[in-house]
C-alpha cells in the first residue's frame, strides 16, 4: 500500500506501551506482568516484531502533561489503550499514525498529514445533517414571493400583531429571476432533443444547477450570474440587509433547516424521498425560518459538490474500473401547475488508453461517459435513465415503475433510436425494464490509503 506524501516524523520516535488489561473479576488468579500482558495484546492484533502498521487515534483519554497521554488506538479493527510519551507530536482524535512493534512496545514512527480527501470528508460531514431539499424549499419560496413573509418580533411586540410583509426588493428580484429560468416540463416534448434550442436549454439547466457556481465565478467574476446557488445567496443577502448588522455574522449563527429523508440517507443516489404534497408550501414562513431554509438549501448544493469531489478522488488509482470524474446534482424544474420538482443527475467519465499497434505510435485516451437520470413524473411515475456514450457508440436503458409507462416507453423507442442516429451516433443497445435500478450504498469514509492500489 502506498502512503500519502507529507508524513511528519516526531523527534525522537517515542515508544508507546500497551497498558495491562484491568481485571475486575475477584476470582481471577494474580495479575500477569505488564510485559506479558502487552505481548499478548500485540499478538492478538497479529503484529510481529519490527512490523509497522497504521493506526487511528480513536480517543485521547487522559492527558497527564505536555509529553504524556493515554491514547486509545484503533488497530486492525481492535482498540488498544496505550500509555504514550508522544514528545513534540500533537495527537488528536481522528489522526492516523504509523507505529512499529519493538519487542513488547509500540514505537510512534510518524503522524500522517491530512490528505485532500480527508479535508473534503471533514467539510462534507459538517454539512450532511443540515440539508434542505431543493424542491420543497422552492415551493416555500414561491409562497413567500406571492404572500410575503412573517416579520421577526421586535421587543415588546405580541405575535398576533404581526402581519405579512413582502420580500425585500433584492431578494424578490433574485427569486423571480431564478424561477423564470427554471425549465418547465411542457417545453421538452418527445423528439425535441435533436433541436438546437432544446440542447441549449439542457446545457443551461445543468450549468446553472449551482454545482458549478464557484467555477463560473472564476471565469466571470460577477455576482449577477444566473445560477441556483448564487441566487439563493442573493436572497440571503437581501433578507439579512433588512435585519441590520453584519450579514455574514448573522447568517453563520443560523441553524439550517433539514429534510428528514436527507438526514437518514444523505449520500444516496438517487434519493427516494416522496415529493412534497401539493400545497405544502402554502403556509407563509417567518424571515428567520426562510433564512434557515435557504441555509439548508445551500448546504444541499454544497453536499453535492463535495460528494462529487470525494467520488472523483476515490476513483483514481484502483485496479477495478473506476470513474476518473463524477458529478452529482439536483436539477429543479416546474410542472404545468407551477409546482417545483427535482430531477437527479449523475455523470461519470471513464478513461482508458487505446491499444497502439506500433510501439512508436502514441496511445490516445478514450473516454466513456455514463449518465444516470432519475425523475418522478406525476402521471408516468418514477423513471430512471442509464445512458453510456463511448466515442460515437451509445446505449441506453430505461427503467419504469408503472406497467403502463413501460408500455409507452416501448412505443417511443423507435423515435429515440432515430433521434440518436440523426445526431450522428451509432446505437448499440436500447432496453426497457420494469422497476428501478440498484445502486451501491454510499457512505462517508475517512480512508487513509487506497487498499486497491
Amino acid at each position: 500500500m502506498k502512503l500519502p506524501n507529507g508524513q511528519q516524523s516526531p523527534n525522537p520516535p517515542a515508544p508507546v506501551a500497551p497498558r495491562s488489561p484491568q481485571i475486575n473479576d475477584a476470582n481471577q488468579p494474580g495479575r500477569e506482568t505488564p510485559a506479558l500482558s502487552a505481548r499478548q495484546q500485540l499478538d492478538q492484533i497479529q503484529l510481529a516484531n519490527r512490523e509497522t502498521i497504521l493506526a487511528r487515534v480513536a480517543e485521547i483519554i487522559n492527558r497527564q502533561g505536555s509529553r504524556n497521554a493515554e491514547v486509545l488506538l484503533d488497530v486492525r479493527g481492535k482498540q488498544l489503550q496505550v500509555n504514550a510519551a508522544i514528545g513534540a507530536t500533537e495527537l488528536t482524535p481522528g489522526d492516523w499514525v504509523k507505529v512499529m512493534r519493538a519487542g513488547n512496545e509500540l514505537q510512534l514512527m510518524g503522524k500522517l498529514a491530512a490528505t485532500p480527501e480527508a479535508a473534503i470528508s471533514q467539510a462534507l460531514a459538517q454539512r450532511m445533517p443540515w440539508q434542505q431539499s431543493i424542491d420543497s424549499g422552492l415551493a416555500k419560496l414561491m409562497t413567500a414571493l406571492n404572500k410575503g413573509v412573517i416579520p421577526e418580533l421586535t421587543p415588546g411586540q405580541l405575535p398576533t400583531a404581526r402581519g405579512l410583509q413582502p420580500l425585500p426588493e433584492a431578494a424578490r428580484q433574485a427569486l423571480e429571476t431564478l424561477l423564470a429560468r427554471l425549465p418547465a416540463s411542457s417545453t421538452l416534448t418527445p423528439g425535441a432533443g435533436t433541436q438546437n434550442n432544446s440542447v441549449q436549454q439542457i446545457r443551461q439547466w445543468i450549468a446553472e444547477s449551482g454545482v458549478f457556481a464557484e467555477s463560473r465565478l472564476t471565469q466571470t467574476p460577477s455576482s449577477t450570474l444566473p445560477d441556483l446557488k448564487l441566487a439563493l445567496g442573493r436572497m440571503v443577502t437581501g433578507l439579512l440587509a433588512e435585519q441590520g448588522g453584519n450579514p455574514a455574522t448573522l447568517f453563520n449563527r443560523l441553524t439550517p433547516l433539514a429534510s428528514p429523508g436527507l438526514m437518514q440517507a444523505p449520500l444516496q443516489f438517487p434519493q427516494t424521498m416522496a415529493s412534497p404534497p401539493t400545497g405544502s408550501g402554502s403556509e407563509p414562513t417567518s424571515v428567520g425560518q426562510t433564512l434557515r431554509m435557504l441555509a439548508g438549501m445551500l448546504n444541499r448544493i454544497t453536499v453535492n459538490q463535495l460528494h462529487s469531489q470525494i467520488l472523483t478522488a476515490r476513483g483514481a488509482g484502483g485496479d477495478a474500473p473506476a470513474p476518473a470524474s463524477t458529478m452529482i446534482m439536483d436539477l429543479p424544474w416546474v410542472t404545468p401547475q407551477n409546482e417545483p420538482k427535482l430531477a437527479q443527475l449523475r455523470m461519470e467519465q471513464y478513461k482508458e488508453e487505446s491499444s497502439a499497434k506500433d510501439r512508436n505510435e502514441k496511445r490516445a485516451a478514450i473516454s466513456e461517459w455514463r449518465l444516470n437520470l432519475a425523475i418522478d413524473l406525476e402521471l408516468a411515475g418514477a423513471l430512471n435513465f442509464e445512458v453510456s456514450l463511448r466515442q460515437q457508440e451509445v446505449s441506453a436503458r430505461v427503467w419504469a415503475e408503472k406497467q403502463e409507462t413501460l408500455k409507452q416507453v416501448y412505443e417511443e423507442l423507435p423515435l429515440l433510436r432515430r433521434s440518436l442516429v440523426e445526431l450522428g451516433l451509432e446505437v448499440t443497445d436500447l432496453e426497457c425494464r420494469r422497476g428501478t435500478p440498484s445502486y451501491p450504498a454510499t457512505r462517508l469514509e475517512h480512508r487513509l490509503v487506497d487498499t486497491r492500489a
